[in-house]
């Protein structure tokens, strides 16, 4: 059946129609009802779990307690919708794929003899877990609340901390089939324009079927050119603090609708230095946290491919630096043994992930024991491996970002690769392929991912190193 047509005929001929593309015969959480209003027959449809029981009760027991001449001489839709429905929420539509889009979104549709619209009714809820605390992004103080799954409620924890007219929430569906509710979040006159069309026309033209991994299939439906670069095109937060925050300073939110997580945009490789903390703390701790989280994340990518390339190289490390050669290296190759180790620390991610709570200490101990001190004494590794792995692990959770502490991981083991076989060569191609894929970082609306080193900006790269206090911010 086609449903891009308007829903016309007798009233029992749209009930029939609307039955048939709902397909309620065949759906057992598809429920309808036939009421009489003023004398005229109505029928509703309407999602079980979607509906909110007290409020369509009070509604429908309004509705059947009506006279007929209490509607007598009422034919215009809007007349009788302020007569017959008093609910906040109430629509009308003639288009039958909107009103079944509707309906499988949680609103109850309502036809009425005698009025070729159709009443809607959004008298939804959604099962929601509570707005607990985000897991990987804690602070020590401020609030303890996060995004869950349900987009209205995370609107309104922007909505509760930004409270001004200029907030806007502009509405888009994305997916032929899922119809997935994706909202934009933006200060109007604020954040940029250029970038704010470039996404609204982006979302316009996406034409698949559904977003069947919510963010991440949005984010390859918006950079689709860039799908093999490992570095990050958009930063995350599940937390309404962070991401009112962002609006404030410009940004524009990407909410999806059965995300826990917003989309902040546009986002330079810098703007991952930056953590809720920072702002949580005195100025002075901040920007000490955040030189302190800045050297890791360097250290964090080339700690281990320099102290190999110097292990290549053991004749011409100076002699201040001799304690970091090897005395007794085994029978394993050291390059053999870092990537085993980088290879065996997201073996015990993904266990760690399928680890029952109260199974997860004894992981732990197991995990350490075997590849730890069981490993050194039989001679497979050397300690000064493991000692620099494990900082290199401990050093992926100081990035808040999954994405690009894994781009991080790639490109160090690509780095070791390369070094491992042209040695100096190796080192400097491997750099060179990281300024590279750095540079051509595709971003959704066009950012320059470097800014704002290029085109440079001393005031806003100062910014980024140094926590100015909150006055002087909102300055």
């Amino acid at each position: 059946m086609n449903v891009n047509t308007p829903l016309i005929g007798t009233f029992s001929e749209k009930v029939v129609v609307l039955r048939s593309a709902l397909r309620v015969d065949y759906s057992f959480d598809l429920l309808e009802r036939q009421i009489t209003v003023g004398g005229r027959r109505a029928h509703l449809f309407f999602v079980d779990a979607f509906t909110k029981d007290e409020v369509m009760e009070k509604i429908l027991e309004f509705m059947m307690r009506l006279s007929e001449t209490m509607l007598d001489g009422v034919t215009d839709p809007r007349e009788f919708a302020s007569i017959v429905l008093p609910y906040v929420e109430i629509d009308r539509e003639q288009e039958l794929k909107t009103v079944v889009t509707a309906v499988l979104s949680g609103t109850t549709a309502m036809i009425v003899e005698g009025y070729d619209e159709v009443f809607m009714i959004d008298a939804r809820t959604y099962p929601v877990r509570s707005i607990d605390e985000p897991q990987d992004d804690r602070v020590l103080r401020g609030s303890h609340d996060g995004f869950v799954e349900t987009m209205v409620f995370n609107a309104a924890l922007i909505r509760r901390r930004v409270r001004d007219p200029r907030l806007t929430m502009e509405p888009f569906k994305v997916g032929s089939k899922s119809q997935t509710d994706i909202v934009l979040c933006y200060m109007d006159g604020l954040c940029n324009e250029k970038h704010l069309n470039t996404l609204r026309e982006k979302l316009r033209k996406i034409t698949i079927p559904s977003l069947s991994m919510g963010q991440q299939s949005l984010l390859e439906c918006l950079c689709r050119h860039a799908r093999y670069n490992p570095f990050p095109k958009v930063r995350y937060t599940e937390r309404p603090d962070c991401a009112a925050a962002g609006v404030l300073e410009g940004k524009i939110l990407v909410l999806i609708d059965n995300s826990p997580s917003v989309m902040i945009l546009p986002t330079g490789i810098f703007d991952f230095m930056q953590d809720t903390n920072d702002y949580y703390l005195p100025p002075l701790i901040g920007t000490y946290l955040r030189l302190l989280r800045t050297a890791v994340w360097v250290l964090s990518m080339f700690l281990t491919p320099l102290w190999f390339l110097l292990m290549q190289n053991q004749w011409e490390v100076p002699p201040f630096l001799e304690f970091l050669t090897i005395d007794e290296p085994n029978s394993v190759p050291v390059i053999v043994q870092l990537l085993i180790i980088e290879l065996v620390i997201d073996v015990v991610k993904l266990a760690s992930l399928n680890t029952p709570n109260t199974l997860s200490n004894a992981f732990s101990v197991v995990g350490a024991l075997i590849f730890g001190e069981f490993a050194v004494n039989a001679e497979l590794f050397v300690p000064e491996v493991l000692l620099y792995m494990a900082f290199v692990a401990v050093a992926a959770f100081t990035q808040a970002s999954y994405e690009m502490a894994y781009a991080f991981k790639l490109l160090r083991m690509t780095l070791l690769i390369l070094t491992a076989f042209l040695n100096l060569w190796g080192f400097a191609v491997g750099l060179a392929l990281i300024a590279v894929l750095i540079a051509t970082v595709e971003t959704p609306v066009g950012y320059v991912y470097l800014y704002p080193l290029i085109p440079f900006d001393r005031v806003a790269l100062k910014r980024l190193f140094l926590r100015r206090s909150i006055h002087r911010s909102n300055a």
